[in-house]
């Protein structure tokens, strides 16, 4: 058998040739053309899989692409009127270098890239119109919430038409009930003290809508939803709103009048009246900030496949199954922290909710 030592000294041997290689491989490449034919620009290659858009792109590039035309309905200002067509229409007048319709996509140094944008005569400015269009994100969330809904209503179903002679729920049903009782028992009922009931069905669809989106994102050619930081802003506001305006008078005693010294007791007032808003802030960042970072993690590690490719073959070859091994764990462990940031905005929510209904001092 080979020693260990020597397995190490033939592996360290192999990373310093490599090191070596790279600086001459990477100034050689330097000195090519920099609009090289199989330049890859990854920036905007993952901003634009993490980002919406008003189409649905599956797989490839340019002409070789393969995406579905979302449907584009916008007010224009400037004339009061509506304007509904396909985005493949506006594609087409893009790359004629015309407008379509007095509309095109913003370019890339506008504020609003890559949205529809229209010229205002008296601004002299391309201004963004009034946008209801069909974009990836939200028929992405028009599909998810309809699984959502079959696949609830089905569980539904099942208990509808259960007889007292039957077994317990086997298999998917069997599944979901041992995760609503998870979220229902630890999470709900351990951090409200009262009116359990009132909160449940929020603090349940919210977990399993989070959870299920995140899933599904991890789909290739799939929405990002909750990677989008407007469905955490809803998300979290709904979570404010039930917070806010569920809050008993204890409630809103110990944010105005704590029980502290008189002295403190403006300083508090200020500083908890602050925390009313940065708590529904800090769920939304969370939420988009960690699901972002994986996609875009995981668009990294694949990119580096082909940005080693244009590099040299032999770090290629060293660096594609590497790649792809790291690509797959995360992969896998995107799916852990599906669940686990469904829980924890879900336990976070109940927390706060479960603050703002305390019981009384007599009765605790």
């Amino acid at each position: 058998m080979i020693n260990n030592n020597k397995v190490c000294s033939y592996l360290l041997a192999c990373i310093l040739a490599i090191g070596m290689l790279l600086p001459t491989t990477a100034q050689a490449a330097a000195q090519e053309e920099p609009a090289a034919k199989g330049e890859i620009d990854m920036t905007s290659l993952i901003l634009g899989h993490i980002g919406d858009s008003y189409e649905w792109h599956f797989w490839g590039e340019g002409e070789n692409a393969v995406a579905i035309p979302l449907p584009i309905l916008v007010y224009s200002r400037e004339r009061s009127q509506w304007f509904f067509f396909n985005f493949h229409h506006l594609e087409e007048a893009e790359k004629e270098g015309i407008t379509y319709q007095g509309f095109k996509l913003a370019d890339a140094g506008h504020p609003d890239a890559g949205k529809v944008v229209e010229y205002n005569s008296t601004t002299g400015n391309w201004e963004r119109p009034l946008d209801l269009s069909l974009t990836k994100n939200a028929v992405g969330l028009i599909i998810n919430s309809i699984l959502l809904i079959c696949i609830v209503l089905g569980c539904a179903h099942w208990y509808k038409n259960k007889k007292p002679s039957d077994e317990a729920p086997r298999g998917f049903v069997g599944l979901m009930e041992m995760m609503i009782s998870m979220v229902y028992n630890d999470i709900i009922k351990a951090n409200i003290p009262q009116h359990v009931q009132r909160y449940s069905g929020y603090l349940l669809c919210a977990f399993f809508f989070i959870f299920f989106t995140n899933l599904i994102g991890l789909i290739p050619g799939s929405a990002n939803i909750t990677g989008n930081i407007a469905v955490t802003f809803v998300l979290a506001a709904c979570t404010f709103l039930f917070v806010n305006l569920g809050g008993n008078k204890e409630y809103w005693k110990e944010i105005f009048w704590a029980d502290v010294p008189g002295w403190l007791k403006p300083i508090m007032a200020v500083i908890e009246f602050f925390g009313i808003f940065t708590k529904p802030v800090a769920l939304m960042i969370r939420l988009f900030a960690n699901i972002m970072a994986g996609h875009a993690a995981l668009l990294a590690l694949i990119g580096v496949i082909f940005i080693t490719a244009n590099i040299s073959p032999v770090i290629n070859g060293i660096m594609t199954p590497l790649s792809v091994i790291f690509a797959i764990f995360l992969d896998c462990l995107e799916c852990l922290v599906a669940f686990i940031q469904a829980y924890v905005f879900t336990m976070l929510s109940a927390v706060f909710i479960g603050l703002s209904v305390p019981k009384h001092h007599a009765e605790a």
